[in-house]
């Protein structure tokens, strides 16, 4: 077994499944650990229906340095993403995996990033501006929303006639398609 990857999701988990259904079939990683914020969250369901261990990490717990990194460290986690994950990452974990930690935004960053553009909210700020393009960044976390350094962007366009919602269904087919691929591609280049 390769690189061993936690996914961290707040959410339904389409991107998890996507993550954890490629690397099943890959050598260079396993997704071994999802993390999610919340109890009750689909991301639950989905590392249960895989049989991945999954955890519900609360603010204290995400808050406290030294019980955070020995559940990643029992588990002997070498890379994390971020899977539509909502709450700001702490600086210790920042540190921690410093280079080895992806998160995906719905929008072409730096526009539409920041604090409280997550989801629905991000795809109806895109509609309100007349975007004739959004699209998901891929990049590094650092202890900021949405401001690490981009590792990959893919665009779809954007008709007027879209509602957020259409916007939002063209974004995550974007997503499920080139997240797994790029999370192979930059591990392999940080092995390098």
């Amino acid at each position: 077994m390769g690189v061993k990857i936690a996914v961290f999701a707040s959410g339904t988990g389409t991107n998890a499944d996507a993550i954890i259904r490629f690397f099943k079939a890959d050598e260079v990683a396993d997704v071994t650990l999802v993390v999610s914020s919340k109890h009750g969250a689909g991301v639950l369901d989905v590392a249960d229906g895989h049989g991945v261990v999954s955890v519900v990490v609360d603010k204290d717990v995400m808050a406290d340095e030294e019980v955070l990194l020995a559940l990643l460290e029992a588990y002997e986690i070498d890379f994390i993403v971020l899977a539509g994950w909502l709450r700001l990452i702490p600086p210790f974990l920042v540190r921690a995996f410093n280079g080895r930690m992806l998160n995906i935004h719905p929008a072409l960053l730096p526009k539409f990033g920041g604090k409280g553009m997550w989801g629905h909210h991000v795809h109806e700020a895109v509609k309100a501006a007349g975007e004739k393009v959004s699209g998901i960044t891929i990049h590094q976390v650092s202890e900021a929303y949405d401001e690490g350094a981009i590792v990959a962007q893919f665009e779809t366009s954007v008709e007027a006639n879209d509602s957020a919602s259409d916007i939002e269904a063209k974004v995550r087919a974007l997503e499920l398609k080139h997240f797994p691929v790029v999370i192979k591609k930059f591990i392999l280049a940080s092995m390098g």
